[in-house]
């Protein structure tokens, strides 16, 4: 996993205007929380930030008035028309620690064949992890599958380090059988009527 450097500046004056002021200077209100200390309000460099949060679960190292924190996006809020960022709540982590986050399941391979669907019942997995060896995804292979066939949450291959803890039993991808509609009876009576 990437780590990516970021400079905070901390924020003394708190409260709507403050934060539509912050954002006027391209910049993002944040709150840092974790590890039972206060939490601590800072600014983060709009485009920076917003390209860090591309990836899913990064790590950011954040330099703050010379001391150096690291944390992970916890809750990320967005303008709804702009999709520009409003806030981001960040927790504190430490190198070693062990954190619990979502996880994307990707899928790979070719079902069987028959015309069969694959409907992904979770998108995310939630594992526990090493706050600096997060797995950005994990692929299950579909390779095969036919009609009824399922993986389970405990099915899935997990990197080393990682625990699960969505529940075990747990469907994550499921196969269908596609069903073909059937034409109408009516359509076909009013046709020889016709």
């Amino acid at each position: 996993m990437a780590e990516v450097k970021l400079t905070a500046e901390v924020r003394t004056v708190f409260g709507k205007g403050a934060a539509r002021q912050t954002r006027r200077e391209n910049k993002v209100p944040a709150v840092i929380y974790g590890h039972g200390a206060e939490p601590v309000h800072v600014s983060l460099p709009g485009h920076e930030l917003m390209m860090a949060l591309k990836t899913q679960n990064v790590l950011i190292s954040l330099d703050i008035e010379g001391r150096n924190e690291l944390v992970i996006p916890k809750a990320v809020q967005r303008d709804a028309i702009k999709r520009t960022l409003t806030h981001v709540d960040l927790l504190a982590v430490k190198r070693g620690e062990k954190v619990t986050v979502e996880v994307a399941v990707i899928s790979e391979g070719d079902l069987a064949p028959g015309g069969n669907l694959l409907e992904n019942v979770l998108n995310t997995l939630s594992v526990e992890t090493e706050a600096t060896h997060i797995p950005e995804s994990v692929t299950v292979s579909v390779q095969g599958l036919d009609a009824g066939d399922a993986i389970h949450a405990k099915d899935i291959t997990l990197p080393e380090g990682t625990t699960l803890v969505t529940d075990a039993d747990a469907v994550v991808i499921q196969v269908v059988s596609a069903q073909a509609e059937e034409p109408a009876a009516d359509a076909d009576a009013e046709g020889a009527e016709a």
